[in-house]
């Protein structure tokens, strides 16, 4: 066979061979699968589905889960650096556990973070901005925290609609990692929020605290703002925290 023969028979790459396809398609799928097993477990760690110091053995996650070993064991290791799983020496992965003290830790953490958000946000945020704080707060005083009317029900959708509102207070602060932080942050609170079994706060009037936060910020009276912000999750950590005597 003659040299240029040999050379139109040879694969230019082994994209030729569709051996690069494939293990594109199977590094895909994998993250595919491991990104659905973290967001499961996320949210059932956060609903108290999972509950804290719960062993989380691989074997039993994937049957719940109908995934793979390997996607469990990366969402595992996923959440393990977002504190919401902890790793138990060489024994496997337990849910993170709760205290009062760390509820304090978080509290006091989270309000020095979202304070400075809030900040940032009310001197560099646009008229694009404050019209995105307007409607978040609109729309999520237009849905009840409780999805019936004679007994309180925990309303998934006013639970989307009230973090929208708070991630858009603080989304012009032009930082993707204070951004994060606060997301992380929210998202903890929310664990203990739900672990407490709170129903409602029957002493206040949680849509009019949202509003004076919202007519603050559209006023850019930032120190006003801010402290009403603080209240806020301070009266809230304050009912919960209540609530936590059993952890």
């Amino acid at each position: 066979m003659k040299q240029e023969d040999t050379e139109l028979m040879m694969p230019e790459s082994v994209d030729d061979f569709g051996l690069s396809d494939t293990s594109d398609k199977e590094t895909s799928g994998r993250a595919s699968m491991t990104s659905r097993a973290y967001a499961r477990l996320r949210a059932d760690i956060i609903a108290g589905v999972l509950i804290p110091g719960q062993k989380l053995k691989i074997e039993e996650l994937r049957q719940l889960y109908d995934v793979g070993t390997s996607p469990i064991r990366e969402a595992l290791s996923l959440l393990t650096s977002d504190h919401f799983v902890e790793r138990i020496d060489q024994r496997g992965f337990r849910v993170a556990t709760v205290s009062a003290k760390e509820f304090d830790e978080l509290l006091k953490t989270r309000c020095w973070l979202e304070e400075r958000a809030l900040r940032e946000s009310i001197a560099h945020g646009n008229a694009s901005w404050e019209e995105q704080v307007v409607l978040a707060a609109y729309r999520l005083s237009r849905v009840p925290r409780s999805a019936a009317d004679d007994h309180f029900v925990a309303n998934a959708e006013w639970e989307v609609r009230h973090k929208h509102f708070h991630v858009t207070l603080i989304s012009a602060c032009d930082s993707t990692m204070l951004m994060k932080f606060c997301d992380q942050l929210y998202d903890q609170n929310i664990r203990y929020r739900q672990l407490s079994g709170i129903q409602a706060y029957p002493t206040r009037d949680v849509t009019a605290e949202h509003g004076a936060i919202c007519d603050a910020v559209l006023a850019r009276d930032a120190d006003l703002a801010a402290q009403l912000l603080v209240s806020h999750y301070v009266n809230t950590g304050d009912f919960l925290k209540d609530q936590l005597d059993a952890y």
